[in-house]
């Protein structure tokens, strides 16, 4: 078997500081620039250029050419699953080991995860899909259930625009919140629906998202979700509504859809 030297291949790729700060940052789905990247990892031009060679001859990283410019994305939702899935790991390494959460409240609380919506309100979601059996998940996989897709009419969330290409729907743990958020198709869709209709917006050069007021209530009637606050980005009076536990509204008392 030859597996084993091509995962120590990937994985002695992954393990260099500068090179896992480059993957780190494109994590939210963005494509970045040779300049961008080697400022996020701390290394001069010429020394990212070997690194960001490196990772797009490995498959790694795909390439986008505009004019002049190269911009650099994952190459795959499998290569943002690893790096996830690396994360979580690390946290649950020895205590002495683990690295403490120093993301930022705004950061757990909603970001992006590669195509996908993840910390709290992204396990808020996925606990109300699932309680409402709108959503079956296990550790491989989720099913949408006819009710679900009724719902998802309903909510408006187009699933239509997803690829038969990649998974419909998974289980992503979250690695902040150590519970599973939706991945896939399906997750990708929630997200992009989120923006469409302003629920969340971007925060400058970071994978946090900013819920905004709008956001606040289309959380609370679609999915049963109350705490939920805007936040402006930083870590100050109005991000810190956002250490409250979000919750989920029990069933009989949620409005859930436009029904």
């Amino acid at each position: 078997m030859d597996t084993g030297p091509k995962i120590a291949q990937v994985a002695a790729l992954i393990g260099d500081p500068a090179r896992a700060n480059m993957l780190s940052a494109l994590m939210d789905g963005r494509t970045l620039t040779a300049s961008e990247l080697a400022y996020v990892s701390g290394v001069a031009p010429q020394t990212a250029s070997g690194h960001l060679a490196k990772l797009s001859d490995a498959g790694l990283l795909g390439l986008e050419k505009r004019g002049r410019r190269r911009y650099f994305r994952l190459a795959s939702p499998a290569v943002a699953r690893v790096l996830e899935g690396l994360m979580v790991v690390a946290q649950e390494g020895p205590a002495r080991q683990r690295n403490l959460w120093r993301g930022g409240e705004t950061l757990r609380h909603a970001r992006t995860c590669y195509d996908h919506m993840a910390g709290r309100i992204a396990v808020a979601i996925a606990d109300r899909l699932v309680q409402q059996s709108f959503i079956l998940l296990d550790e491989d996989g989720g099913q949408l259930t006819d009710a679900g897709r009724s719902f998802f009419d309903e909510v408006g969330v187009d699933l239509r625009l997803t690829s038969k290409r990649r998974v419909f729907c998974r289980p992503c743990l979250d690695w902040s919140e150590r519970r599973p958020h939706l991945a896939g198709a399906v997750g990708a869709a929630i997200l992009r629906h989120a923006f469409e209709h302003d629920w969340v917006e971007h925060v400058r050069d970071s994978r946090a998202l900013v819920v905004t007021p709008a956001g606040v209530r289309e959380l609370a009637t679609a999915f049963g979700i109350r705490g939920a606050p805007p936040t402006d980005g930083r870590d100050g009076p109005v991000a810190s509504l956002s250490r409250s536990r979000v919750t989920v509204i029990p069933v009989e008392s949620a409005s859930l859809g436009r029904r």
